[in-house]
């Protein structure tokens, strides 16, 4: 696949999804909100593809949300140009597009703003050093609402709080958002890609369509009461006894042999 605003590679069942603004701080606009809605249809449809790197070019930052000066130079943003229904740039995660191929978000540096989506709706967050997390929704006098939303669901209402109201003034590190539980771990700069794709090969080894609907079983678990969650999660269950998956894994360890997994296509 071919991007104006993205990177993407894949090899051994892994896809590395890029942010390619870097002169931008990887900040997106309507082309790149485009082509990830179309990368992560791409990447439901591919067969090859297992488990998902997201990262973003350079080692300043993820992404530092909407591109606020093509937006101004575009005539800004009013009333009359916001859907009613969908919000403008809301198709731009896995989640948001039913991917359900497990995501490792590999942060690079900074993430403000919109680019807090990318947190929000990751399965698996491995964290530079450098890393910083802001959000200045308030301090353009825009609200800070769609984000917060999704943070919400990953971390204390206190710390989403600081991050909406205080406007950028102060910046969550890398250390304090691995204490609250926002990333999974920290590392060296160096070490973040290779430590990415460590992950990436462990989970890639699993049963494609195993892991796909585990992961959609947990998402959908988070719009549900708890009752609907687990009769939602036992359906998934029973449709994936029907899948070849389900008996080749069992077969495999009596045999001491890999299993050959089937293909998974999300759609």
């Amino acid at each position: 696949m071919s991007f104006e605003t993205l990177l993407y590679e894949k090899q051994d069942r892994i896809a590395t999804l890029t942010l390619n603004r870097p002169e931008r701080r990887n900040a997106f606009n309507h082309t790149m909100a485009e082509e990830l809605g179309q990368a992560w249809e791409a990447i439901k449809a591919d067969p090859e593809v297992v488990c998902v790197i997201l990262t973003g070019a350079g080692d300043k930052a993820l992404c530092t949300g909407v591109d606020v000066t093509s937006v101004v130079e575009a005539g800004g943003f009013d009333r009359d140009d916001m859907p009613a229904e969908e919000p403008p740039f809301l198709n731009m995660t896995a989640v948001q597009n039913q991917c359900w191929k497990p995501v490792i978000t590999a942060v690079n540096g900074m993430v403000c703003g919109g680019g807090l989506h990318f947190i929000a709706d990751s399965d698996i967050i491995v964290c530079a050093e450098n890393a910083t997390f802001f959000d200045t929704h308030v301090r353009l006098g825009v609200i800070s609402g769609l984000e917060p939303v999704g943070l919400a669901r990953r971390i204390p209402l206190e710390a989403v709080m600081r991050l909406a109201l205080l406007g950028g003034s102060e910046r969550m590190t890398a250390q304090e958002a691995l204490n609250l539980g926002l990333v999974g771990e920290v590392v060296p700069q160096r070490d973040l890609m290779p430590r990415a794709r460590a992950l990436a090969r462990k989970i890639a080894a699993h049963s494609p369509t195993a892991l796909a609907r585990s992961k959609q079983a947990i998402w959908q678990s988070l719009e549900m009461g708890l009752d609907d969650a687990l009769k939602n999660a036992w359906e998934l269950i029973r449709t994936h006894t029907q899948h070849p998956d389900h008996s080749e894994g069992p077969r495999a360890m009596v045999e001491k042999r890999e299993p050959k997994w089937a293909p998974y296509i999300g759609l």
